[in-house]
Formats: C-alpha cells, structure tokens, sequence
C-alpha cells in the first residue's frame, strides 16, 4: 500500500532531522581533534571564479587561491570534483588524494553541501575543456549546520526566499546579479551628479513634523527628550533648508519610511533620492531626469533599450512631453479645461464609476480620472507635467493658470518614476497650503500635511528660484533589472512576522478531520464531470475554472507541488451545490460529494470556504484559508476587470482593485469582510493579498477563456 502524505512527510522530517544530527557530529569530531573551522579568523584569496574563467591563459599553471561555499561534490575514489560559489559565480576543483594527501583527502570527503571552504591549488583545463583548479590544499573554513534546499529545484517559495535572503542570494544566481546591478545604479547616479556639481548631503531621519509627500507616518518616542517623533516619509523640506542656506546643488540618497500598504511597488521603508537645485525649474529637472536615466542605463545595462517583461523600453529617444489634463483627454475623451467646476466635474466621475470623496474638489477628480484610465498606458517614458494645485501643496502656480502648478512625474512602465516640482518659493502662499493641508487633515485625509514652522521661518528669509525631484531608487533598478516587484530589488523587505503557534492553536489543528491523503480521489476530468453535472450557467462555470486555477498558482507559489491537484480540484467543486442549490450552499456539498466518492478531506476543505456564513467548519489548513479568501476576492477582481478597457486582469494594478475594494457600492455581493478575514488568517497584509490573487488570475486566464470558448 502506497504511504499517505501523512506518512511521507512525517518520514522526510525524521530523516531531515538525522541530517542535521550528523552534521553536528561531524562539527564535534573536529573540534574535539582540535580542527574547530570556527577558530579560524581569516583566509587569503587571491582570485574569484570569474576572475580565473576570464584571465585563465596568464593563470594556466599558476598557483592560485580561492574560497567560497561548497555547492556540490563528486566523490570518486581517490580523486574528486567539488564546485565552489563565491561573489562572482563558481568554478570546479579538482580534489586528489595524491595532491593533497590521505588525511586531507579523508576529511574532505567528509565535507557537506554548504560548508566553506579555501582551496590552493593551479588552474587548469580539464579534459571535457572546464575551467578548473587542482587543489593542492583544502581548508574547512566554516561548518554549515543547515541543509541547503535542492540544487536543481532551487529556491521558488517567494515567502521564503524575502524571509531567508541569504538563501535565496545562495541558490539564485540572477538574484545575486540583481542586487550587484542595484549597487552599481547607485554608484553610477553618484558619479553623475557628482559631476554636475552637486553636493550630496545627510538629514534627519527622526523628526518632529514628517512633511514633503502625502503619506502617513509612522511614529515613535525619543526617551531621552520625552518627545513623540515621526520617521522621515520624504527629505524635502531639510534639503530646501540647504538650498536657502547657500548650497545651491544638494542631493540625498536614503531610506525614508511611510505607513502605508505592501505590493507590487510599494514597501513601507524604501529608498528615495531627492535633489535641488537652484535657479532653474521643472523644464531644467527634466532635462537632468532625462539625460540621468540615459546615462545610468547605458553605463551599467550597455543599452539605453532596456527588455522588461515583454517590452522594450526606450530611454534613448526623447521622453514624451504632456499635461495631465492633455493625458486625460487623450484617453478619455473628456476635456477637464471645459468643465466649470467641481459639481460637474464630480457628475462626469459618477457617469465613468470613478470613487471619490466629499472632500474632493476639481482638481482632485482630474487626478483620478488620471489614475483610473491613463497610468495604465504609459509604458514607454513620459513626463506628465501641470498638476491641478489641490494636490500639489508645496509646488508653485503657473503664471497663467493658477489653478494648475510647475510639477512633472515621469511614467515608465505604467509606473511612477520620479516626482518634481518648480518649488514654492513664496512664503505667504505657502501658509496658505498648509492651513489646506491642515483643513484635509482635520476632514479625515490621514495622508495630510502639517505646518512646519522652522520650514516656513527659512522661507521667510529666502529660497531662490529652484528646481527639485525626488526619484525612487527601488522602482528604478526594477526598471533596469527587468525585476516585476518591488521585494525583488529589496535584500530585506518588509514582512509580516512570523508567529508561533500557541497551544491553543495547535489543539484546534488537531480537531480536523485526518487526511488520509492530500491527492485527490478522482480525476480532473471526473471533476469537471461532476461539476457539470450540478452547474450549467456559463458565469457558475467560469468562476469555478477561475478558482481552480488560482488554487493551482497558490499550491506551487507557498511551495505544496505535490499537492497541486488536490489544491486545484478543491477549488474546482468549491461551488458544486451552489447553482441547484443556493440556500443549503455547503450544507448539500457533503452529500453530492460522497455520492461522487469524494475524500473527507476534499469535502471539509471545500465546506471551510463558507465559514461563517453557511458552514460551521472552519478553515484551518493553509489550502482552506487560500480557498477562503480567495474564492471573494476573484470575484471582485473580474469584476474590476470587465471596467477595463482591456477586459482582462493581464494590466491590472493593486492600486485600482483597493480603490474598488473601499467602494461597498461596487460588486457589492463580494464580502470585503471575508477577504479582510481570510488575509488575517492567512497572516498576509491585503495588499500582499491582492497582489498575489492577481498573479493567480493572470496565469489561468487564457486556459479559462479557452475552456469556456469550448463549452460555448
């Protein structure tokens, strides 16, 4: 009989642990010879992997010393082979016996996967033509306690790859390339600058009035002072000090820190750069934008044409040039310059079914109708310049049109790049902003700024004419690293922290009903069958195809491969009962199922998902809760979709499905409740909810239009 999944994984445990036993023992076996690695302190290389690869005709036959962590071995008799990673890559060493001697050859073959070692040895070419080293001495140099994952298999759980980044940086070769590339972006930005005449400086991060962007800060408590403070969430307002001081080219690269979502492009602390400088304007900061990002592109990608995703950007040609209200009308076809005034303009977003707020005035729609159907086009660079003032507080007016200011954000990708401004300069009109800033405030936007009197004491004295931009560094090296999210280009990004279970926890886990296996009792094509067979509404079937292929996406993206059919099945029947038999929706799953010879397992699974509402059992494994939040939330994600002009979640965004998901009014029958309740019990944020349902919807949506293609 074969093992059930139970068995398996409880015997591949018990075997884990025996690994991690021996290796200890192995580590107490050399130290008590007085051979403890971790004594060591230091080891002299003299060459990398690629360094020997690149310069091997001077280093053929040289002597050469190298460290790095083992990745493989081959023992074959007296002689062995071992492959060696280190910064720039890895190379094989040829280990002997004869070379470097019986007692050294004995240990060595003792070594793990993932120790560390330094080996000695010339550089030569074996007989297959492989760059290698002859090692004539072997030194352990640290002892890996820890089995790393499978070499060919790799690191593909992206929950544990940002948790454990050591181990993603070891097993993903691109991933350490594209934090090598974030560095050297960095560096190139410098040198330009630099060479511009700028002078790059340092602010405070711990302040006492967090202003310069429309963010909500995170807040903190100095003991010494007994003073509440807030983290930095721009480093505006201390840079445009400099500026009024003297420094008239001013830059700064650092972390700033917004209390905000997690998604595709955004984490709560990131990496901003801003610089100033004085007598110039916005014209005079796209100028330097645009000549920055050539030039950083082509000294370290070679290319200003850049691949990402499946297109090609263009940084060599001129970057397009438009007003927002241009943008808007151009894929719209509404002219905000024709619209008289906030009523009308708030009637024009009630036609299109674009969410807005009381407080909302004019300017404040066109934006939106900016966000919700232009973004989304400007995939090759452009600058979207004139902002209405509403959302511009500290940026000044355009002469001739008051209502509008000198600001630009620069779209690549669909994506904001970088934000600028012909900066206010006028002390009493910016007063003014900040007492509107205030009333926002006071009427709800948590996002609002405040005064900051010593900032506007500074402007009292006097700020020259000056021009300023703020670019994100992360969305950047995404960018040029073809990188599709922001945890990508972050070595430690923000997490939800891992909790342990209580007691409590644990002993409701053990109520479940036991699995006798997590593979499915019937087919897919005996599923489909039997969902056929209680479901003929076209949008029952469809929403049924939707589901089991994002629980399809969910079982290989948290790392259950082997499950995967028990995952996509599940949510294949999750509805079974629901079109013949809406109000006893998982009270008559049971039945239907059994009669099908559907597993326990599979029955429970399938009635957790209506916890709460028509089911009293109670989503407890990681499938169940996925199931949970995930049948609600394709719901509401298709039908965000539909609005789109492209009827398709393929260019989709976090950023408009939360819009929808504040809006009750819309896809009002799918539960925001549900959803919230099945990402707290996932332990997920929303955002990171959201933007994973949206990559599961996308890697099924073709198969499920084709299938329902078919069934037409």
């Amino acid at each position: 009989m074969a093992k059930t999944q139970n068995q398996q994984n409880a015997n591949q445990e018990q075997d884990i642990n025996q690994l991690l036993k021996v290796r200890r023992e192995k580590l107490a076996a050399l130290q008590e010879a007085g051979r403890d690695p971790f004594q060591i302190t230091r080891y002299d290389v003299t060459h990398h992997s690629q360094e020997i690869k690149e310069q091997f005709d001077a280093l053929e036959g040289t002597k050469t010393s190298i460290a790095g962590r083992v990745m493989s071995k081959r023992i074959m008799g007296k002689a062995s082979f071992c492959n060696v990673q280190d910064l720039q890559g890895d190379i094989q060493c040829y280990v002997a016996r004869d070379s470097i001697g019986e007692e050294s050859y004995a240990d060595f073959k003792k070594y793990d996967v993932g120790d560390i070692v330094g080996i000695e040895g010339e550089v030569f070419k074996t007989k297959t033509g492989e760059i290698s080293v002859h090692a004539s001495k072997v030194t352990l140099l640290s002892k890996s306690l820890q089995i790393l994952p499978e070499k060919y298999h790799g690191l593909v759980n992206t929950d544990i790859r940002y948790r454990q980044r050591y181990t993603d940086l070891i097993m993903n070769e691109e991933v350490k390339k594209t934090f090598v590339m974030r560095s050297k972006i960095i560096s190139s930005i410098r040198r330009y600058l630099d060479a511009q005449g700028f002078l790059e400086v340092e602010t405070p991060m711990l302040v006492s009035n967090a202003g310069g962007a429309a963010a909500r800060p995170f807040e903190t408590h100095y003991n010494a002072l007994d003073e509440d403070v807030k983290l930095r969430i721009s480093l505006e307002l201390y840079l445009k000090r400099l500026i009024v001081g003297g420094m008239e080219r001013v830059y700064e690269i650092g972390r700033v820190f917004r209390n905000e979502g997690l998604d595709t492009r955004h984490n709560p602390e990131f990496t901003l750069m801003e610089l100033y400088q004085a007598y110039t304007d916005y014209n005079g900061m796209m100028d330097l934008t645009e000549n920055m990002f050539r030039h950083v592109a082509k000294e370290v990608c070679g290319t200003t044409t850049i691949p990402y995703g499946d297109v090609e950007i263009d940084l060599g040609s001129p970057f397009e040039r438009i007003t927002m209200v241009e943008a808007v009308k151009k894929y719209t076809g509404i002219d905000f310059e024709t619209v008289p005034d906030t009523a009308a303009a708030k009637k024009l977003a009630d036609e299109k079914g674009v969410h807005y707020e009381d407080r909302h005035t004019k300017g404040d729609i066109i934006n939106l109708f900016f966000e919700e159907f232009v973004e989304e086009h400007l995939v090759q660079p452009t600058f979207v310049m004139d902002h209405p003032v509403e959302i511009s507080p500290l940026t000044k007016r355009k002469p001739d049109k008051p209502e509008y200011v000198e600001r630009f954000e620069l779209f690549i990708t669909a994506r904001e790049m970088c934000n600028a401004y012909s900066e206010l300069n006028d002390p009493i009109d910016q007063r003014e902003r900040f007492k509107a800033q205030e009333a926002a405030l006071a009427a709800g936007d948590e996002e609002a700024n405040t005064t900051d009197e010593d900032f506007m004491n500074a402007l009292e004295i006097g700020m020259p004419p000056t021009g300023g931009i703020g670019y994100g560094i992360d969305r950047l090296v995404m960018l040029l690293t073809n990188s599709p999210a922001i945890r990508d280009v972050l070595l430690f990004p923000t997490m939800k922290s891992l909790e342990k279970k209580t007691s409590d926890q644990t002993k409701s886990a053990d109520k479940q009903p036991a699995s006798e296996s997590k593979k499915s009792s019937l087919t897919r094509e005996q599923a489909l069958e039997l969902l056929k067979k209680y479901n003929k509404e076209p949008f029952h079937l469809q929403h049924a195809l939707t589901v089991e292929g994002v629980m399809r996406w969910y079982a290989k993206e948290l790392g259950y491969a082997q499950e995967e059919e028990f995952w996509a099945i599940t949510g294949l029947l999750h509805d079974i009962d629901f079109e013949l038999y809406p109000e006893e929706h998982c009270k008559k799953a049971p039945e239907l199922l059994r009669e099908a010879g559907v597993g326990e397992d599979m029955i429970y699974a399938i009635c957790s998902h209506g916890y709460g509402i028509c089911s009293e059992q109670e989503p407890k494994l990681e499938m169940e809760k996925v199931l949970f939040a995930a049948d609600e939330l394709t719901g509401l994600i298709w039908s965000c979709a539909l609005m789109r002009p492209s009827k398709s979640t393929m260019d989709m965004e976090v950023k408009s499905l939360k819009k929808k998901f504040k809006d009750k009014k819309f896809a009002a029958g799918c539960s925001r409740d549900i959803i919230s309740q099945g990402a707290e019990l996932l332990g997920w944020e929303l955002d990171d909810l959201f933007d994973k349902t949206i990559q599961a919807m996308r890697s099924c949506e073709a198969s499920v239009a084709e299938a329902m293609e078919k069934e037409a």
